[in-house]
This record gives C-alpha cells, sequence and structure tokens, in this order.
C-alpha cells in the first residue's frame, strides 16, 4: 500500500455513547464532493464513541481539499490519503488496518445508505451474539425502487456466495457490513476493487464466527448521481466467489483465526 498523509486525530468521549465500547468507522472515498461534508455530520451525529477513517482513494474533484478542511475541524476524524486510485477494496484494507475500535463499520461516503441505523447494526455484537453484522437491503426496510437487473444481479451473486460459503444471505453486497475488529483485522485481504465483498464474505464464513443480518433501508443512487460500480465488477465478482470461495478451500487454503494474536488467512 502506499504512503499517507494523516489529518487530525482520535479522540475519545466527544459525545455521549452508547455502550462505552469504541466504534470505528472505515470511510472509502473517492471524488465525492457534494456529499462528503453531509455524510461525515451524520456519521458523527450518532451516539457513539467514534474514530472516523476517511480513505480517499485519490480523488480529482476537490474531496481532498474538503477533507483537509473537516478533519482540521473535527479531531474523531482521521484522513488516509492513498497515492494513487487503487480502487475500494484497497481503501478498505488500509481502513482496516489503521481502526483502533471495538467494533468497525463500513460506510459508504455518498448518501444511499443512513447512519441513523448504526445502533441496530451494531446491537448484535454488542449483545455478545454476533462477531459480524450485514445489513440488508432485502430484509424487510424501505428502499428506493431502480434498476431491475441491479437487483437481479445482486440476488444471483448472493446466490453464488450462499453456495460457496454455506451461509444464508440475503444481502451479500451491502455496504453495511460490522466486525468485531479482532476478527476483521484477522483475514489478510487482496482485492483492490469490488471484488473485496465476496473476498470478505467467503474468509468470514471460514473463519467460523458468528454472522448476523439485520434489516436496512437504502437510497440508492443513480450512475448520473455518481453510482460507481458497473458490469466489469459484476464479472470479478464471479471470479471471486469461485476463488475465495471455491478453489481456495479445495487446496486447502481457508482463512483461520491466528492463535497467536498475528493476523492469519487465505
Amino acid at each position: 500500500m502506499g504512503g499517507a498523509s494523516k489529518a487530525g486525530a482520535t479522540t475519545q468521549g466527544a459525545q455521549p455513547t452508547v455502550s462505552g465500547r469504541k466504534l470505528s468507522v472505515v470511510m472509502p472515498c473517492y471524488n465525492e464532493r457534494d456529499t462528503i461534508r453531509v455524510i461525515v455530520e451524520q456519521v458523527l451525529a450518532q451516539p457513539f464513541d467514534i474514530e472516523l477513517l476517511i480513505v480517499d482513494d485519490a480523488s480529482r474533484d476537490g474531496t481532498r481539499e474538503i477533507l483537509a478542511e473537516i478533519a482540521a475541524e473535527r479531531p474523531q476524524v482521521r484522513v488516509l490519503l492513498q497515492p494513487h486510485n487503487q480502487g475500494k477494496g484497497a481503501a478498505l484494507r488500509r481502513g482496516f488496518r489503521e481502526a483502533q475500535g471495538d467494533v468497525v463499520l463500513v460506510q459508504d461516503a455518498d448518501l444511499e445508505y443512513d447512519p441513523s441505523e448504526y445502533k441496530r447494526l451494531v446491537e448484535p455484537i454488542f449483545a455478545g451474539k454476533a462477531d459480524v453484522v450485514y445489513g440488508s437491503r432485502f430484509a424487510g426496510d424501505s428502499h428506493r425502487v431502480l434498476y431491475y437487473w441491479h437487483a437481479v444481479g445482486n440476488w444471483l451473486l448472493t446466490t453464488l456466495s450462499n453456495i460457496a460459503t454455506d451461509l444464508n444471505l440475503t444481502d451479500r453486497e451491502t455496504c453495511y457490513k460490522v466486525f468485531r475488529r479482532e476478527v476483521i483485522q484477522a483475514i489478510v485481504l487482496e482485492e483492490d476493487r469490488f471484488g473485496i465483498e465476496p473476498e470478505v464474505t467467503a474468509k468470514v464464513a471460514q473463519l467460523g464466527v458468528r454472522v448476523w443480518e439485520v434489516p436496512i433501508s437504502y437510497n440508492g443512487r443513480t450512475y448520473a448521481e455518481g453510482k460507481k460500480i458497473g458490469l466489469k465488477d459484476a464479472f470479478r465478482a464471479f471470479y471471486a466467489i469461485g476463488k475465495y470461495g471455491v478453489v481456495r478451500p479445495a487446496l486447502g487454503q481457508r482463512a483461520s483465526m491466528p492463535r497467536d494474536g498475528r493476523r492469519s488467512g487465505g
């Protein structure tokens, strides 16, 4: 991974907390100048002890300048700068590695996912019932009606992933994934772009940890509004399901929790 420029510092106790545990929110960001201030304020408004790690993937639209201002104003925000554009997966790897909280949550930099649902997402972990939680857009809550074929593709990719992992998720492609920090930092991740979604699911399944799913709302955006995932990412997802969910395990290369505190995995 490339070098970093870090702005701001993490502070604790900046706002009332739900449980006394620290929540690390990892936010990959690329060319989101129109939404970045709004989503940051929404994240920091949640009643948790939050460190917000924004990993900027070499934005070229002025986002980096806005992030520098935000980090100077908000001590809970840490800005990590990628030296060149590498993709969402690379940004998430960087953020996961830097996270210091008890629980790590993924948040996109657009406004498709609502931070007010954090309490629902982390509750199974805080209650000691889960190690990983997925927020499902298809489990009962409201969502914006958009692309039919995206929904079909999501269903197909989720189904193939479930076959490979023996999980029964309804929304494997969701942004909202929440982990106990020890779990996500135990996994060696490799994918640079959106292939990280099936990769992390396959490796979570191989750990044998407790996985929960909770319903979330979804305000999807159109390509005109800045949506970035495309057809080539769907093909990479098919490849990643086969690689990490079928081929690697067949070769005996499975992710596992380390016994000595060091990272291990696929």
